[in-house]
């Protein structure tokens, strides 16, 4: 029975990735040259997030039920309450799939994308139609975030740049999030990611499925405010320092608090 359910899972996972390539595909080939001559952009932008949003809940709802995965979320009332006040999302980075549920779970999104997936032949399409910020740019990555937290849009933002180093660790995080919230007086909501057993890690691969379906864990801890984290009279990039170290330090303690770390 442990080997059907191992094959099983690995099967499902396949058909996953499969539906999800043709998918951004899809959008890309399609979606995208419509959104390209509609003659309203807020409108555009506005439709597109939420077909982004209902598509990542439908495959977050297909993975549990087919035994894939199984997701527990604390405090998810806080990514809807952003839909009306718009807010920067930053999360630790386990695993691929933690963009996926955070898209699921917020109905009005928008991410920060590492500029090398902007090449990507499946998704460049969906990643320009919905108005992603690259971080390819530090300045011009602050700028657009906010605006789109201006247009109400919650930013999510993964500041290690890419996924954890390991289980037990986080890479340094990136300012970015801190110049925007300094900038545009959005909070920051952290929220802490896990994934028992590891799965999608940087080490591994898609088939590398885990010998039981792979337990997702979101908390949302409560909203941060970049100006009570940073002194009045700090120069901007002292400031951004200070708020980036602090909300790393906040989102570790709760990660080992939590037992997602071991300390």
């Amino acid at each position: 029975m442990k080997a059907l359910d191992y094959y099983w899972r690995l099967v499902a996972t396949a058909l996953a990735f499969t539906a999800f390539g043709i998918c951004g595909l899809g959008f890309s080939l399609i979606v995208f040259p419509l959104a390209c001559i509609w003659p309203h952009r807020a409108s555009k932008q506005r439709i597109i997030a939420a077909i982004i949003h209902a598509f990542f809940r439908a495959l977050v709802a297909v993975l549990v039920a087919v035994r894939v995965m199984k997701l527990d979320v604390d405090g998810a009332h806080a990514l809807h309450r952003q839909a009306q006040h718009a807010a920067i999302v930053v999360a630790n980075h386990p695993t691929w799939l933690d963009v996926m549920v955070l898209l699921s779970l917020t109905p009005r999104a928008c991410c920060v994308v590492k500029s090398a997936h902007w090449g990507n032949p499946f998704f460049w399409g969906v990643m320009r139609a919905a108005d992603y910020v690259s971080n390819a740019d530090p300045v011009e990555l602050v700028e657009a975030g906010a605006r789109q937290l201006a247009r109400g849009y919650t930013m999510i933002i993964f500041p290690e740049g890419t996924r954890s180093p390991a289980r037990n660790r986080l890479h340094a995080f990136s300012r970015g999030f801190a110049h925007m919230a300094l900038q545009s007086g959005a909070p920051i909501l952290p929220v802490l990611m896990d994934c028992d057993p590891p799965a999608f890690t940087k080490s591994m691969r898609w088939h590398d499925v885990p010998e039981r379906a792979f337990h997702m864990r979101v908390n949302v801890l409560d909203p941060v405010g970049a100006d009570a984290l940073a002194a009045q009279d700090e120069p901007p990039a002292l400031a951004a320092r200070t708020v980036t170290n602090a909300v790393q330090a906040h989102i570790t303690r709760h990660l080992i608090d939590h037992g997602f770390f071991k300390a």
